[in-house]
């Protein structure tokens, strides 16, 4: 074992980005888009939730002005 890497770091494999294969990533875009068009029509649906989830980001924005 001349390639341990100390625990807690990748070691050498933070250097090698993982491709995916072609029908994997096909099928991940895919339901990121599925994903991203549930959103949008939860969003239209529900118009008072996502007026308090903006007010609530609001609100935490200036209290992190605030500090």
């Amino acid at each position: 074992m001349t390639n341990v890497a100390p625990l807690g770091t990748l070691g050498f494999m933070a250097h090698v980005p993982q491709r995916l294969d072609p029908d994997r990533r096909r099928r991940r875009l895919e339901l990121l888009a599925a994903l991203a068009d549930a959103k949008s029509a939860r969003e239209h649906s529900q118009p008072r939730r996502l007026r308090g989830a903006r007010l609530r980001e609001l609100i935490a924005n200036r209290r992190r002005l605030a500090n």
